[in-house]
């Protein structure tokens, strides 16, 4: 028994994606995280492991992630398709309905419509289907280079000096360009299906007639003198299809021009059995084009195969928001849907968060011993919380200024392997031993007997201020904020670890943060 999936059913579970996003059934972040990739790889930055998909692998993105930035369903996702831009010389394919395994593409050789090249972006940034390439018996039907890149936007098509015919669909906004333009892909509009912009072209797709293209397959031969033969019907399971026909000094078909397109074709031949063409005659052949359903740039998503989607993100320094960390790397980022809110059920809706632990810290002896010091990122720093019981972290960013230390705690400071308990070839890793045991101790305020708020690890000895709740400090009458809210000198994460589904995972070199840099970041989501 033979079946396939077909694309449709990949535009369609990208249409539903992104509904799912602009209803609130879903809420998507892209997140960053992993600062100490070479513990993973001492090659990391040259080449990054490969992300891994299990379970174990999804807590160690929960393990080491910083942040987490809202994606906007409107204003930050979008259908994008391959990325060709017309160029001189270029030999393109013809949009054809029959392209499949057994009738590849002309002249790329595709099995499939949408893996073929047969729409263009101009320099304008305006995008153009092809609906004819010049191909003839005289080329093997392989069309010829276009010469003339096309820049209208007239509802019909038209055709250039070089012989192509082209079918204007849309123009790039510049936001989009900004946004969404990239190395391989093009964005489609978000609201093609609704919005007025784009009203004119969907109408005309419906009443303008169907079919636009019929190809000559067999010019014929001895048809006759020079003639024009018009009202030529197209014959299938549509009507009101017209064409004429032009024979020429050399006796055969030299141009067929579609004269009224009829309506409800899905299948159709030229029907030259009225013409009176000489006896003897060897008759012209002629593909008629089918165009997708309801015509030309009424549903650009199925007629570009738009089943891609591209998601943007900006990580951009905050200082009234500070969950983007500085001074130290980033080497992972990916995306997690409908995560929850720390210590609740409820998904998180905020425009970003931290995923870090925080302390506030200040001196043991002398208060302001925290201002000033510089203390290296990824350091290790520990807490006594009581008699034989110790936290240990890692330092992912210290603000001098607020006293704000953001750590995390990673498997490996428990004896536990990073990246998992095999390595690339399934052998088993070997055990680590940890100085503090198997077992996670978090950082407190709250702590036992024999423990202590003293925080060591650095040249001076620093304390959870414990006498410090809230959110903002004001230091020298300048205002803070600190990101998140403390609570006797500790901060929670601002979203529940390990919650959400994370559908998306990228590993790049490490990126070092600094206060006046941003990242836009780009993810495809293939369907």
């Amino acid at each position: 028994m033979s079946a396939i999936i077909t694309d449709q059913i990949r535009i369609l579970n990208a249409k539903s994606f992104v509904n799912s996003l602009k209803s609130g059934e879903n809420k998507l972040y892209t997140f960053v995280g992993l600062p100490n990739q070479t513990e993973y790889d001492v090659n990391w930055d040259s080449s990054p492991l490969p992300p891994k998909d299990s379970f174990d692998d999804e807590n160690d993105c929960w393990e080491n992630m910083i942040s987490l930035k809202r994606i906007n369903p409107d204003s930050d996702v979008r259908h994008v398709i391959k990325k060709n831009v017309w160029s001189s010389g270029s030999t393109y394919d013809m949009y054809r309905h029959d392209i499949s395994r057994n009738n590849l593409s002309n002249p790329s050789e595709k099995p499939n419509l949408y893996q073929s090249n047969f729409y263009i972006l101009n320099t304008d940034y305006k995008v153009y289907i092809c609906l004819f390439n010049g191909a003839s018996s005289d080329n093997n039907f392989e069309g010829v280079p276009s010469l003339i890149e096309p820049n209208f936007t007239d509802l019909e098509p038209k055709v250039t000096e070089d012989g192509y015919i082209w079918k204007y669909l849309y123009t790039l906004n510049i936001d989009d360009v900004i946004k969404f333009d990239s190395l391989n892909y093009i964005p489609v509009p978000s609201d093609w299906e609704t919005s007025t912009k784009y009203q004119l072209i969907r109408n005309n797709a419906i009443e303008s007639g169907q079919i636009k293209v019929v190809v000559i397959r067999n010019f014929g031969q001895t048809l006759g003198g020079p003639n024009i033969y018009t009202n030529i019907p197209i014959l299938g399971d549509g009507s009101g299809g017209r064409v004429s026909i032009v024979v020429g000094n050399d006796e055969r078909v030299s141009s067929i021009v579609v004269t009224n397109g009829g309506s409800n074709y899905t299948y159709g031949t030229v029907d030259v059995s009225d013409i009176a063409f000489p006896t003897g005659a060897s008759l012209p052949k002629f593909d008629v084009i089918i165009p997708p359903k309801n015509g030309h740039g009424y549903d650009i998503y199925r007629e570009l195969g738009a089943y891609n989607l591209l998601i943007y993100s900006r990580f951009e320094n905050d200082q009234t928001n500070p969950d983007f960390i500085t001074g130290n790397q980033i080497s992972r980022i990916g995306i997690v849907n409908n995560p929850l809110d720390y210590n609740s059920n409820i998904v998180l809706d905020k425009d970003r968060a931290s995923a870090t632990y925080a302390l506030k810290l200040i001196g043991k002896n002398v208060i302001d011993d925290y201002k000033g010091l510089v203390i290296e990122p990824d350091s290790i720093i520990t807490q006594t919380v009581g008699t034989g019981i110790t936290a240990v972290g890692k330092v992912i960013s210290y603000d001098n200024k607020t006293g704000v230390l953001k750590y995390w705690q990673d498997r490996s400071l428990y004896g536990f392997n990073l990246g998992g308990e095999y390595d690339s070839n399934g052998n088993r890793k070997p055990e680590n031993i940890s100085t503090y045991g198997n077992e996670k101790i978090q950082f407190t305020s709250s702590i036992l007997a024999g423990g202590s708020l003293d925080i060591t690890g650095f040249p001076l000895t620093l304390k959870i201020d414990n006498g410090y709740t809230g959110i903002t400090t004001v230091i020298n009458n300048v205002n803070y904020n600190l990101g998140q809210r403390f609570t006797s000198g500790v901060s929670f994460p601002e979203v529940k670890p390990n919650s959400g589904d994370i559908i998306y995972v990228d590993h790049r070199p490490g990126i070092t943060r600094s206060s006046n840099q941003k990242e836009d970041v780009k993810v495809i989501l293939q369907f």
